[in-house]
C-alpha cells in the first residue's frame, strides 16, 4: 500500500525564545492511502496545529511533511495550500454564506464537464443534492457537515483533513455521519485524517489513531492494539477510562493499596509501575471503616458506575443496579477473583 503522507521529526513552536516552548515535539507520522487516521488528545494537546501544518497554514521549525514522497513542508520550504491538493473540513464547516450549496461545493473546481459530474456525484452520495439550491443559514448541522465534506473532495481531492467535524451535531446526527464516513471517503479514493477529542469516536472507526499528549505522540497503533495494550498510563486513562493505581512491594510480594497483585515470580517490575485495569475489575461496599468515599454515582441504563476517592486516588466501579449507595458515603474496594490487569510499563498481564 503506498503511503499518502509522511511526517518526519516534526518539531513546532508559535514564538520562538531561548527556553523553546514546543508545541510539537518530534512528530513522527504516515499515512496510507486510503486511510482514516486519528489525531486523538485532549485540548491543546497540538492536534490542530498538526492539522495545519499539514495543510500549509503554517511552517515547521524542523522537520519535513511529505505527500507522495515530494516535500510540501519544511523549515526552508512550504508550497502554498491551494497547491497541495489537500482538502479540509474545518470545526465550523466554514460555509460561504453568500454562496448556496451547489456554488460552496463547486467553489475552487475549474468548470469542466468532469468536474461538474464529480460535484453531482458527490451531492448525491451525501444525500444533499435536493439541498442544491438552498444557502448554509437554510442548512441543519447535519446537512452543512455533508456539504462542506462535498466542497473538500469536489477537486478531486487524494487527502482530506477534518478538524473535529461533527463536535457540533446532535448525538443522534453524529453517530450516522460518522458511521458513513469510512464508506464515502472510499467512494472517493481519498485517505483522511480526523481531529478529535472523542475516544470512542476515534477507536470506532479509524484505520490507526495517534494519541497526543502536549505535543508529543504516546502511541500509533490500531484501536485494537491501543485497547489490548495501551503504551502508558495516559494512554490508559485517557483513551480507555481505565483505573489506574501505584504498586507497592511489601513483604516480598506486589500489591496496590486495595489488594496484592498475583504476578508471576520471575517477573519483575519498577518502583515507578503501575496496575492498570477496568472499572468492572473491582466492587465497592458500604463500610463505617473504609478508606474510600463515594463522590460521584451514574446512571448507565444497565448499570451503576461509582466514583470513589481515597487520599488522592480515584477509582471508578461499575456496579448492578441492586447497588445503593450515596454520595458521601464510606466504602471499601475490593477486586474481583480472575478479573484481568495489566501493569505498565512492562506489560505484564495477569488476573487478581
Amino acid at each position: 500500500m503506498n503511503t499518502e503522507l509522511e511526517i518526519q521529526n516534526l518539531w513546532h513552536e508559535f514564538k520562538p525564545n531561548k527556553n523553546h516552548n514546543w508545541v510539537l515535539k518530534d512528530i513522527n507520522l504516515s499515512l496510507r492511502s486510503g486511510e482514516l487516521v486519528g489525531l486523538l488528545g485532549p485540548s491543546g494537546c497540538g492536534k490542530t496545529t498538526l492539522l495545519r501544518l499539514i495543510a500549509g497554514f503554517d511552517k515547521p521549525k524542523r522537520g519535513s511533511i511529505k505527500k507522495n514522497g515530494q516535500t510540501i513542508s519544511d523549515n526552508h520550504y512550504v508550497l502554498s495550500p491551494e497547491r497541495r491538493q489537500i482538502g479540509m473540513v474545518f470545526q465550523d464547516y466554514a460555509l460561504f454564506p453568500h454562496l448556496n450549496v451547489w456554488d460552496n461545493v463547486c467553489f475552487g473546481i475549474n468548470k469542466k464537464e468532469q468536474s461538474i459530474k464529480r460535484a453531482n456525484w458527490l451531492l448525491n452520495l451525501l444525500d444533499i443534492f435536493e439541498f442544491k439550491k438552498r444557502y448554509p443559514h437554510e442548512l441543519s448541522g447535519g446537512q452543512s457537515q455533508r456539504v462542506a465534506l462535498a466542497r473538500a473532495l469536489a477537486p478531486g481531492t487524494s487527502l482530506v483533513l477534518l478538524d473535529e467535524p461533527f463536535c457540533s451535531l446532535d448525538v443522534e446526527v453524529r453517530s450516522r455521519l460518522r458511521s458513513e464516513l469510512a464508506s464515502v471517503l472510499k467512494s472517493c479514493s481519498a485517505s483522511a485524517i480526523l481531529v478529535t477529542h472523542d475516544p470512542r469516536e476515534a477507536l470506532a472507526i479509524c484505520d490507526r489513531v495517534a494519541v497526543l499528549r502536549a505535543g508529543e505522540i504516546q502511541q500509533y497503533s490500531t484501536p485494537i492494539d491501543i485497547v489490548a495494550t495501551p503504551s502508558n498510563d495516559f494512554v490508559a486513562q485517557f483513551v480507555l477510562q481505565k483505573n489506574i493505581l501505584p504498586i507497592r512491594y511489601i513483604n516480598d510480594s506486589y500489591s496496590t493499596c486495595i489488594d496484592k497483585l498475583n504476578i508471576p515470580s520471575d517477573k519483575s517490575i519498577s518502583s515507578k509501575s503501575v496496575c492498570i485495569f477496568d472499572k468492572n475489575a473491582i466492587r465497592i461496599k458500604a463500610s463505617t471503616n473504609g478508606d474510600f468515599t463515594v463522590i460521584a454515582k451514574e446512571y448507565c441504563i444497565n448499570c451503576f458506575v461509582y466514583t470513589v476517592i481515597s487520599n488522592g486516588l480515584k477509582l471508578r466501579s461499575e456496579m448492578s443496579l441492586d447497588a445503593h449507595l450515596s454520595i458521601g458515603e464510606k466504602c471499601k474496594v475490593e477486586t474481583i477473583y480472575k478479573k484481568n490487569f495489566l501493569i505498565l510499563p512492562e506489560k505484564i498481564k495477569s488476573n487478581f
